[in-house]
């Protein structure tokens, strides 16, 4: 396992795979290996790079409540300490939907593509003025509770974001060791608590920092049988000049439930891309076989 040091703080990361970079974020306290079958759709043609945010997976605890611009500097900084500084296709999931779009907006020159999964959409966020009833709620059920319930409330929290029964899932082992601790408890509710103000920030900057001219943006929806939520989810595609594609059927949790349809998403990104062709049809070739 490689873990890198930004701003003090270790951050657990994996890259495997080669060709042009692709950077996967996960949602609201997901770790990195629910984008485990998504990889082997993309391994073949592109680098593809994970990490856990403070207070996710394996990482650290956070040093600082998180922000819209810290996390899109925090995806710049793990592709430094990769030694990937060119374009890349940032992909995010729900929550961290804010932090791609943050990233295309901050770091232009550094973006090749936008793939936005089931994204977070906040049309009038309320921030909360304080971070400290998360805290102090993360210190009061961090005693005990984690090691006890943990594994268990991810469990229910991927059943509640999929409608894929039976398929592989991580190693158990891997999500006890992640799930029975403290940190990633607090670090999801320090992220929960910041959600307002993070989507606040994400609606100024939208303002202030426009998308690079003729950026490839894809908005993956999973609107699941919710005429509401798929009215948001092509509102946010209107809004930011991006492609509308649905993921069906498919929860939340689009990576488990259809990778190859994220999969797809991120190698339709052209933009001087070698492969995506090759790799589209190749991945064609597999759904029509199965």
């Amino acid at each position: 396992m490689t873990f890198v040091r930004i701003e003090g703080v270790p951050h657990h990361v994996v890259a495997e795979g080669s060709g042009p970079v692709c950077v996967l974020s996960a949602g609201l306290g997901m770790s990195w290996f629910d984008w485990d079958p998504v990889v082997p759709h993309l391994a073949a043609y592109r680098t593809v790079v994970r990490f856990d945010r403070p207070g996710h997976g394996l990482s650290a605890p956070a040093a600082a409540p998180p922000t819209a611009a810290g996390e899109a500097d925090r995806i710049a900084a793990v592709l430094d300490a990769l030694g990937h500084r060119g374009p890349a296709v940032v992909v995010g999931h729900s929550i961290a939907g804010f932090h791609a779009e943050a990233f295309a907006r901050l770091h232009p020159d550094r973006t090749a593509g936008l793939v936005l999964v089931d994204s977070s959409v906040e049309e009038d966020p309320r921030p909360a003025r304080t971070t400290a009833p998360a805290r102090a709620l993360g210190a009061v059920l961090a005693a005990g509770l984690p090691a006890a319930l943990g594994p268990a409330v991810r469990d229910l929290a991927v059943r509640a974001g999929t409608v894929r029964r039976g398929a592989p899932g991580p190693d158990p082992a891997l999500v006890r060791r992640v799930y029975r601790t403290s940190r990633v408890l607090r670090g999801t509710l320090l992220e929960n608590a910041r959600y307002g103000a993070v989507a606040a920030e994400l609606l100024a900057l939208r303002e202030d920092r426009p998308l690079p001219p003729g950026l490839p943006v894809t908005v993956l929806a999973a609107p699941d049988g919710s005429a509401r939520w798929e009215r948001r989810q092509r509102d946010l595609a209107r809004r930011l000049g991006a492609r509308y594609e649905t993921a069906e059927p498919s929860g939340h949790l689009v990576m488990r439930d259809r990778p190859d349809t994220v999969a797809r998403a991120v190698l339709d990104v052209r933009s001087g891309q070698e492969g995506a062709v090759d790799a589209r049809g190749d991945l064609r070739s597999g759904q029509e076989d199965a």
